[in-house]
């Protein structure tokens, strides 16, 4: 529900035009989690609609509704005024809804028309696919959005600017009435964007409805004309993109109270033990720098496309800086790949704890004991009794819960997951831990524990990295934040200069 503090307008052109695409009172549960709490969506024929809110807000349940990938619990999707149910990807896509990604899937190998059209190849005599057809089609798709591609060439042949106007001419080949854009100028340069907009004005004065998704507020206020924010979950703004400002939309997407329960702490930081000084990548990041010390939690901030856990891989030795110098306690340390990290006493958890951050088949023990084998082995053979000691010493310090070891790990829940994934690597007994959305998925109890966990390991020493999207976790936890944007570091705030204000419109560049 709606309180008085919330801004909601009539949004722009819904008084002349009724709504191509409607949602009302959506809601969307996940175990333990309630990503969409009864939120509403107009979407106008000509016009831009930006869907505005921090990471984790809804934007992209939304989406995945609005194409058919999830299924509401509640609530109804109208088309044109109908009630109507995207039980599949191709159901949505026969309604006219098409996204446009920011990573879309294409094919190298296969040509222009191909990709445009895989899935939905024209037929002709004896359902055989007619090529002449696929590659006019194509042709005039392209031309439709000032793209002068050849659709007979390979996409390998392709520039990354001319692939992604052949991703946007493959999401078009549907007929759509509404585009999704979700985040579609993150890989862009200047002049790709420029070119973007163009498109995006094109689209409009075909009458396509459009749905915008950028964290960045110059593309909102340059080419909306309606704002839709989400704040958890929940719908708590919408209008017309000239009746607010820069200020307004930041104050609607952070408005809140720091809810939570926090573990009281006093910060005491030691000696510096990590020191990061010009840490570049060629696509992700650039001159990253910073010192870390004993004891601290240095949490980082960003946005989408922010970068920050890509030079966390980086620096856990995952992907190869082009510059840049990572010293621990004073010496050098050179980093070429993850077994490096590790040995030099920096440890990584992920935010994929499911893909990245442990073997979901293996039982517990196995687990926890993967990066320490070398201490638990004597002559090429496992010591089973000393691997179920370390993993039993370690889940109890996290207060796991599971029948036994020998539990896999896949039948945890969230939260337990991502104890097993945090006992393994401080059973390497580091100095520096990497914390990558360290809740994400998590319950709000087994959230408490984390948290407790992390102020415990502090003050024991343990110097500690939060990568976090959640405000209240950052200005919870944190000694310091360094806030990112577009791969550098934009700000660095002291815990008496943390406020949610400050931190989005250091992320958002405003």
């Amino acid at each position: 529900m709606l309180t008085q503090s919330h801004i909601v307008a009539t949004p722009e052109g819904a008084a002349g035009k009724a709504a191509v695409l409607s949602l009302e009172g959506i809601t969307k549960t996940f175990p333990g989690v309630k990503a969409l709490s009864e939120v509403s969506l107009r979407l106008i024929p000509g016009k831009v609609t930006a869907l505005i809110g921090e990471n984790g807000a809804g934007k992209s349940t939304v989406v995945k509704i609005l194409t058919g990938i999830y299924q509401p619990d509640g609530g109804r999707i109208l088309v044109n005024a109908k009630p109507t149910v995207f039980s599949t990807p191709q159901v949505a896509a026969g309604n006219g809804i098409t996204a446009i990604h920011q990573e879309t899937v294409l094919f190298d190998e296969l040509s222009v028309a191909e990709n445009i059209f895989l899935g939905h190849t024209p037929r002709g005599a004896f359902g055989l696919i007619d090529l002449n057809a696929m590659t006019e089609r194509s042709r005039d798709i392209l031309r439709s959005i000032g793209a002068n591609i050849d659709p007979d060439h390979k996409l390998k042949d392709l520039g990354i600017a001319n692939k992604h106007l052949v991703a946007i001419a493959r999401a078009l080949s549907i007929d759509a009435q509404v585009v999704i854009m979700d985040e579609p100028t993150a890989a862009l340069s200047h002049k790709e964007i420029e070119e973007l907009y163009g498109l995006v004005e094109n689209l409009k004065g075909q009458g396509k409805a459009i749905l915008f998704i950028s964290h960045k507020f110059d593309e909102i206020f340059r080419i909306a004309d309606n704002y839709t924010v989400f704040r958890d979950g929940q719908l708590v703004g919408e209008g017309a993109i000239a009746d607010v400002t820069e200020a307004d939309l930041v104050k609607m997407m952070v408005g809140r109270d720091v809810s939570q329960i926090f573990p009281a702490r006093v910060s005491t930081p030691g000696d510096t033990v990590l020191k990061v000084s010009g840490y570049s990548h060629p696509t992700e990041f650039e001159d990253i720098g910073f010192t870390l010390r004993k004891g601290e939690i240095l949490g980082f901030y960003g946005l989408v496309g922010a970068g920050r856990s890509e030079f966390m891989q980086s620096l856990f030795g995952i992907t190869r800086p082009s510059a840049g110098t990572v010293e621990i306690d004073g010496k050098p340390a050179p980093i070429r790949s993850p077994a490096d990290a590790v040995s030099q006493g920096i440890v990584y958890v992920p935010e994929d704890r499911g893909k990245q951050g442990a073997i979901l088949d293996l039982p517990i023990f196995q687990n926890v004991s993967l990066p320490s084998l070398g201490r638990i082995s004597g002559n090429g053979f496992l010591k089973l009794a000393e691997e179920f000691k370390l993993a039993r010493a370690y889940t109890e310090r996290l207060d796991l819960r599971a029948a036994s070891l020998d539990t896999p790990v896949g039948t945890l829940s969230g939260g337990n997951q991502q104890k097993v994934v945090i006992a393994k690597w401080l059973a390497t007994q580091p100095k520096v831990i990497i914390l990558d959305e360290p809740t994400k998925g998590v319950d709000i109890g087994s959230k408490a524990a984390v948290h407790e966990f992390m102020a415990e390991l502090a003050a024991q020493g343990l110097a500690v990295i939060m990568v976090s999207s959640e405000i209240p976790e950052v200005l919870g936890m944190s000694d310091r934040v360094i806030v990112m944007r577009e791969g550098r570091i934009v700000a660095e705030l002291k815990k008496g200069d943390l406020h949610p204000e400050t931190l989005v419109r250091h992320a958002a560049g405003i």
